[in-house]
C-alpha cells in the first residue's frame, strides 16, 4: 500500500507560526534597541548638564550693622477742626440780606444772613403795646388792692395778665433773633449755599464754618498700645498736601473705652494752625516714639525674602577652592563667594531698612539684589556699583 502524501495545510502550518514568532522577536529587539539608545542618550545628557559648571550670579551686597532704635508706632488719621458746622436757621423765612462772602474769616457774633422779619416786627409792636397796658393796669390794681377797694384775687389776675403779655413779647423778640443768623464762633466760612430771596426752611444749610486754629488729628491704635500713649505725648504729623513738612502735635485726649468690634481705641492730638495750612478732612500719617530703645541688626528690606513660611536672607561665605587638577571654563568668571540661605526673624522697619532680631550677626554680608536668581550654595560675584536704596528716612524725590 502506497504512503499518503501530507496535505498542503499540514505542511505550511508550522512554517507560518515560526515566521510570525521570528518577526515578533525581531520587532521587539529593534524597539528595545531604540529605547535603550534613547535612555542612554538621555542619561548622558543629564550627566553632562549635572556636571556642567554654573556661571556665578552677579549680586550687590550690604554689611549688616547694629543700630539702636527707639520703639515707635505709626497710624493713619484724619484732621478735624476745633469747631466745625454747617450754619443753619432755627426759623424759616425769606433771605433778605447776605452779609458775608464765601471764604471769609469771621468773628463770633458777626451777622451772616438776615431773614425777612417785617411781619414779626409788626406783631412785636402790638405785643409791646399790650404789655405796657397790662403793666399799667397791674400797678393801678395793686394800689387799689392796698386800699382794700378790690379783692386780692383781682389783683393777682392783673399781675398774671401783665406777666403773660410780657412773655409773649419776649417770645416774639426771640423769634426775630432766630431770623438774624450770626457766626457761632470764630472761623473761616466756606462757599455760601443760599441766595437773596430764597426761602429757607428750618435746618437748611447756609454756609460751612470751620475753626482752623487749633486743629486736631484723630487716629486709632490697637488695644495693645493703651499703656504706651498718654496725654501730652509728642506726635509727628505728615500730610500728602504738604510733602516734606513734619508738624509737631501733642496728644490731647484719649478715648477711655476700646471699640469692641475693632479692638482699637481713639486718640486725638492737637496742634497750632495759625496759618490755616492744615484743613479738616485731610488724610494724615501719624508717628510717635514709645520711649523704649533696643539694639537691632539692620539690613535693607531688599535683602529679605518675605514668605509665608518664614523670612530669609542670603549670607555670603568664601567660595571653596577648586579641586586639584580642575581647569576653569574658558570665558566664564570664577565665583568669589557662595550664597547661603538663612531664615531670620524680622522686627520693626524704618524707611528702606528693616531690623533683624534673630538669625543674623553684625558684620555678616547679605545679598541685596539678584535674590530671584539665587539658590542655596550658589556661586556669586559681587558688583556694588549700583546699590538699591537703603535710607532711614527716604523721600519721594529719591524714588
Amino acid at each position: 500500500m502506497a504512503p499518503r502524501t501530507p496535505s498542503t495545510n499540514t505542511v505550511h502550518a508550522p512554517s507560518y507560526a515560526r515566521r510570525m514568532t521570528l518577526m515578533l522577536i525581531g520587532v521587539a529587539v529593534i524597539f528595545g534597541g531604540v529605547f535603550a539608545i534613547k535612555a542612554f542618550m538621555a542619561s548622558a545628557t543629564n550627566e553632562f548638564f549635572d556636571d556642567m559648571p554654573q556661571p556665578p550670579v552677579e549680586v550687590s551686597t550690604f554689611e549688616a550693622r547694629k543700630e539702636k532704635w527707639s520703639g515707635s508706632a505709626e497710624a493713619v488719621g484724619t484732621l478735624v477742626a476745633d469747631n466745625g458746622t454747617d450754619v443753619t436757621t432755627e426759623a424759616g423765612g425769606v433771605v433778605q440780606a447776605i452779609a458775608f462772602e464765601s471764604g471769609q474769616a469771621v468773628r463770633k457774633g458777626e451777622l451772616l444772613v438776615q431773614l425777612n422779619t417785617a411781619n414779626e416786627q409788626a406783631q412785636l409792636k402790638a405785643l409791646d403795646t399790650a404789655a405796657q397796658l397790662a403793666v399799667t393796669q397791674r400797678d393801678r390794681w395793686r394800689e387799689l388792692g392796698q386800699q382794700k377797694l378790690v379783692s386780692r384775687s383781682e389783683v393777682d389776675e392783673r399781675i398774671a395778665d401783665a406777666a403773660t403779655t410780657q412773655a409773649q413779647a419776649e417770645a416774639q423778640r426771640a423769634l426775630i433773633a432766630q431770623k438774624t443768623i450770626r457766626a457761632p464762633f470764630d472761623g473761616v466760612l466756606g462757599i455760601r449755599k443760599v441766595n437773596l430771596g430764597q426761602f429757607l426752611n428750618p435746618g437748611d444749610p447756609i454756609v460751612s464754618l470751620q475753626a482752623l486754629d487749633p486743629i486736631h488729628v484723630d487716629f486709632t491704635l490697637p488695644e495693645q498700645r493703651m499703656n504706651q500713649v498718654a496725654i501730652g505725648t509728642p506726635v509727628r504729623l505728615e500730610v500728602d498736601a504738604l510733602p516734606g513738612q513734619v508738624f509737631e502735635a501733642r496728644v490731647s485726649a484719649i478715648e477711655p473705652a476700646v471699640d469692641a468690634s475693632t479692638r482699637n481705641f481713639k486718640v486725638r492730638a492737637s496742634l497750632a494752625n495759625a496759618g490755616g495750612e492744615l484743613r479738616p478732612g485731610t488724610f494724615g500719617r501719624v508717628g510717635f516714639d514709645l520711649g523704649q530703645s533696643s539694639e537691632v541688626v539692620v539690613v535693607p528690606q531688599t535683602a529679605v525674602s518675605f514668605n509665608p513660611y518664614g523670612n530669609s536672607v542670603y549670607v555670603l561665605a568664601a567660595a571653596p577652592k577648586p579641586a586639584a587638577g580642575a581647569k576653569p571654563v574658558e570665558g566664564m568668571p570664577q565665583a568669589t563667594h557662595v550664597a547661603k540661605q538663612r531664615f531670620v526673624t524680622t522686627g520693626p522697619s524704618r524707611g528702606d531698612l528693616v531690623g533683624v532680631t534673630a538669625g543674623l550677626e553684625p558684620g555678616e554680608v547679605v545679598v541685596t539684589s539678584g535674590l530671584l536668581r539665587l539658590r542655596n550654595d550658589a556661586g556669586v560675584t559681587i558688583n556694588n556699583k549700583v546699590q538699591p536704596a537703603a535710607q532711614d528716612k527716604p523721600k519721594p524725590e529719591n524714588r
